[in-house]
Order: structure tokens, then C-alpha cells, then sequence
């Protein structure tokens, strides 16, 4: 949600500076002001989304994701082998399975909206990536937590 918001602003940012002519019969002033602010607000009720995640999985007693974005890379093929074979419950094949078409999704040339649309068109398949980066990123960390936590296996 982060991501999008700020994804929006800067788009009707761009907008707003290098626009002339009517976007879809629209004032580039007008859109441009309105992404912007819809952007920004966006990506602010992302972040007090995620504190207050946050939060609530503390209370819980739900671990958090650890390691940075190189760590959770190199990761990613253990969690993905781990999860396969039954290793680690902490993955469902489900998720795997909604990786696989997000991937796909991505790297198809056939849209839901194509991007032939000005914005529309673009903004869904940053969707797609963005969830898809931050589930991958996340099922990442709490794999790294997970190999952290349990006893060293002689």
C-alpha cells in the first residue's frame, strides 16, 4: 500500500511538471493534484497500517521477519525447497501457488487492463509486483527467523 500510494504521487507528480495537453479529457493540473493527494494519502494509511500490524502481531506473540533484502534473497531458494518437501509449515503450497501466477501475471502479454490505458494500465501490474515483492520479501524473513530460532541439528 506504501509502495502504490507512492507510486501515485510520483506519477501525478510527473503529471503536474511535464503534462500540457488533456489527459483523457482531463486538466493534467486537475489529475495530477489528485493522484498526488491520493497517492500521498495512500501511502500514509499504509504506514499506520503497518505499525498498527505490527503491534497487533507483538501482542500476539507472532514473530517478526528478520534480515535484510540480500539475506532474504539468498533465502528465498531454502524457504522455497523447504516449504516443497514439507520441511517448513510456515508456507502453504497455496502461496507458492499465488507466487507462481503473480509471476506469470507479470511476465504474460496478456493484461486484465492493459497498458495501452495511460495509468490504469501500468498501476495494476504494480500491484502484482508490489504484493508479490513484499509477500516473497516477508515469507523470506520469517524463514530466516525460523532457521534462527530452532536448535543447531548435529
Amino acid at each position: 500500500m506504501v509502495v502504490f500510494g507512492g507510486l501515485l504521487a510520483v506519477i501525478g507528480l510527473v503529471t503536474l511538471v511535464f503534462r500540457d495537453s488533456d489527459v483523457v479529457g482531463v486538466s493534467p493540473v486537475g489529475l495530477g493534484v489528485v493522484l498526488l493527494v491520493l497517492g500521498a494519502a495512500m501511502a500514509g494509511l499504509g504506514v499506520v497500517r503497518r505499525k498498527v500490524g505490527r503491534r497487533r502481531r507483538a501482542a500476539r506473540g507472532e514473530p517478526e521477519p528478520v534480515g535484510n533484502v540480500i539475506e532474504r534473497a539468498q533465502a528465498l531458494p531454502r524457504l522455497i525447497r523447504a516449504a516443497r518437501t514439507g520441511a517448513y509449515p510456515g508456507l502453504p503450497k497455496r502461496r507458492l501457488a499465488l507466487w507462481g501466477f503473480a509471476l506469470l501475471y507479470l511476465i504474460s502479454p496478456i493484461d486484465i487492463l492493459p497498458d495501452l490505458l495511460p495509468i490504469i494500465g501500468i498501476a495494476d501490474d504494480a500491484g502484482v509486483a508490489a504484493w508479490l515483492f513484499t509477500s516473497v520479501s516477508t515469507a523470506a524473513g520469517l524463514y530466516l527467523r525460523h532457521e534462527r530460532d530452532r536448535p543447531k541439528q548435529l
